[in-house]
C-alpha cells in the first residue's frame, strides 16, 4: 500500500512532466520551416534582380503611356535596354516634354540591363534591332513606325 506522501510525489512528478512537455510543443513549432511566401527576398539572385529590371522598364512605359499622343512632331524616341552583342533592346517613344526626366531613367535603365547581362553571362539573339523611321498617333498613343 501507498503512502499519502508518495502519492503527493507522484502527482507533483506528473503534473511537473505535463507542464514541461506542453511546453516544449510551442517551442517545436519555432523550429520547423516557414512558408516559402514568408522567406525574405535573396537580393543576389538573378531571379530578383530581373524583377528590379523589369519594375523599372515598368515605371518607363507607366510614366510615358499617361501622355496622349495628338501631334507626332510633339514626341520623339530614343533606344532602350542592351542586347549582350551589343546595341538597344527595343526604341521607345516619349514626348519631348518629358526628355529631361525620362532620359534619365530610360539611359539608367540600360545600364542595368548592361551589367546584369554581364554578370549573368546572358546570351541574345543578337539580331540588330533598327531604329523607327518616324512616329504616328494612334487613339491617343504614339506608334514607332518601322
Amino acid at each position: 500500500m501507498l503512502k499519502p506522501t508518495q502519492y503527493i510525489s507522484g502527482a507533483v512528478l506528473c503534473s511537473t512532466l505535463l507542464f514541461f512537455s506542453c511546453g516544449t510543443a510551442k517551442n517545436a513549432e519555432d523550429n520547423l520551416p516557414k512558408d516559402i511566401s514568408e522567406r525574405p527576398a535573396d537580393e543576389d539572385s538573378q531571379k530578383y534582380e530581373q524583377a528590379q529590371i523589369d519594375k523599372i522598364k515598368a515605371s518607363i512605359e507607366s510614366e510615358i503611356s499617361k501622355e496622349k499622343c495628338t501631334n507626332a512632331s510633339d514626341w520623339t524616341f530614343a533606344p532602350m535596354g542592351a542586347k549582350s552583342c551589343g546595341g538597344p533592346q527595343l526604341y521607345i517613344a516619349y514626348p519631348k516634354k518629358m526628355e529631361t526626366t525620362i532620359l534619365a531613367k530610360i539611359n539608367d535603365y540600360t545600364e542595368k540591363v548592361k551589367a546584369f547581362n554581364q554578370k549573368y553571362q546572358i546570351m541574345s539573339d543578337c539580331m540588330m534591332v533598327m531604329p523607327p523611321t518616324s512616329i504616328k498617333c494612334a487613339n491617343g498613343k504614339a506608334e514607332l513606325v518601322n
